[in-house]
């Protein structure tokens, strides 16, 4: 410790690890809720049984009515389904305390002014990173919570070989899932123009819509730490004002 070999850990306040603990928790009944609908899926599918695409309550709806009046499927499928259908309710308990959760937190609710954050990516932000100021500036909030959450891509560089590859998956697991699907929802989803989301599809045109969503993966990284530390709220930009 005294020679300086050993890098300091950050000990997160009890806020941020309830916080943390809450969203684990939402994550693994969404995870066994997945594998209860796929178990289900392939068991019917063995059959010739397809349920096909369905959200919310019709999957239920559609299983059934693909097992009625086959007593061999119904027991079977039915205990699944009862299983999902009290997984569904607990996951829905922690959805509305992280609502409200979001709701009463200030900082939270300006995160989720931009585009593609809701409120489980603003909370997980802002519970993972706890005190914006262990990133001196903005640009090393890019290049060290990018590392924190494994959205920075490997690199070699040895005499004349210089090899960029994957990204590295290390670190926090959570929060670069979530900021990889907040990066997804923007370029894929959110219809309103913000020159965030023009810099994002001029990049999936370039480099594929992978590439490009990693890239604004870490770019709301460094624009949700800015927004923390100056205490401004997201700018939207205009078309006109870009041209």
């Amino acid at each position: 410790m005294q020679t300086g070999w050993f890098k300091e850990v950050r000990v997160k306040d009890l806020d941020s690890h309830s916080v943390r603990a809450l969203l684990a928790s939402r994550a693994l009944l969404v995870k066994i809720k997945r594998d209860l609908e796929n178990q289900i899926r392939g068991l019917l599918k063995n059959l010739g049984l397809v349920i096909g695409r369905a959200k919310f309550n019709v999957f239920a709806v559609r299983a059934e009515e693909l097992i009625e009046d086959r007593p061999e499927l119904v027991v079977v499928v039915r205990p699944l389904l009862k299983a999902r259908k009290a997984i569904e309710q607990q996951t829905d308990d922690l959805d509305r305390k992280v609502l409200k959760l979001a709701r009463y937190d200030m900082q939270v609710r300006r995160f989720m002014i931009v585009p593609g954050v809701g409120p489980i990516t603003a909370l997980c932000f802002k519970a993972t990173i706890d005190d914006p100021t262990r990133f001196k500036r903005s640009r090393s909030v890019g290049a060290s919570v990018g590392a924190y959450v494994g959205l920075t891509t490997r690199r070699h560089a040895s005499g004349e070989i210089d090899w960029t590859g994957r990204i590295s998956k290390c670190g926090d697991a959570m929060l670069r899932t979530y900021l990889f699907e907040a990066a997804n929802v923007l370029l894929t989803r959110v219809p309103k123009w913000s020159a965030l989301k023009a810099w994002g599809m001029r990049l999936a045109k370039r480099n594929g819509l992978r590439k490009a969503t990693v890239a604004a993966a870490r770019k709301l990284a460094v624009i949700l730490h800015r927004m923390w530390v100056d205490g401004t709220e997201f700018n939207w930009s205009t078309k006109k004002a870009a041209a």
